[in-house]
């Protein structure tokens, strides 16, 4: 489950007891232990930057039919053609994943095809199923008017996800156990604000 910040617990390192030493040396062990400290310390946060920066693929097979089955479930309801999976798409969505998970931070790429961002942070490790990004990108549903067809920021996600002149998805997926970015890129890409695009595109769901 995706959770609150995780709290680490406080340590409170304790000497030894039924030591008699003298002042000189009490200054001198308490001396060597900051210093012991310090540099297990320094160690500690050095492997906990590697270990949060090091990106991991999770976008197995698995995941990717997930992601692939859940768009078209919902495609399929608004009278859209299903998609299909182009390598070369999700080469250039994992290559954005790794390095929005490198900056921290929700931003678009650059490029030409439609595109999907998702993050999500647990306290601890949980593997995403490919189809909860697909799952809260069509939530937005919800605030769509299909009387007033056209985009919009909060609706976005869902018009490209059902974007009927798509055909072909990509996903990339990057996380360093607790942070989660997952990228859709889509060709051709969705949410063409051309006029009469969005009627043709965006099809109210049927039963």
């Amino acid at each position: 489950m995706w959770s609150s910040p995780q709290v680490f617990p406080l340590v409170v390192k304790l000497g030894p007891l039924g030591e008699s030493v003298t002042g000189s040396e009490r200054r001198g062990r308490e001396r060597r232990e900051r210093e012991t400290d310090s540099a297990s310390r320094a160690n500690k946060a050095s492997e906990r930057r590697h270990s949060f920066g090091r990106a991991k693929t999770m976008a197995d097979a698995s995941f990717e039919k997930e992601f692939l089955d859940t768009h078209n479930a919902y495609r399929k309801k608004h009278q859209a053609p299903p998609l299909t999976m182009s390598r070369d798409l999700c080469s250039s969505a994992q290559a954005w994943a790794k390095h929005l998970l490198s900056i921290k931070t929700l931003q678009h790429s650059d490029t030409k095809n439609g595109e999907n961002l998702y993050y999500a942070w647990s306290s601890g490790p949980k593997k995403l199923t490919g189809k909860e990004a697909v799952d809260s990108w069509y939530s937005e549903i919800k605030d769509y008017h299909f009387s007033n067809p056209g985009f919009a920021s909060n609706t976005g996600h869902f018009t490209q996800v059902v974007w009927k002149d798509s055909t072909e998805v990509g996903v990339g997926l990057a996380t360093d156990g607790q942070t989660v970015f997952v990228v859709g890129q889509y060709s051709p890409a969705g949410n063409m604000c051309n006029e009469g695009y969005f009627e043709k595109n965006v099809l109210p769901a049927v039963d």
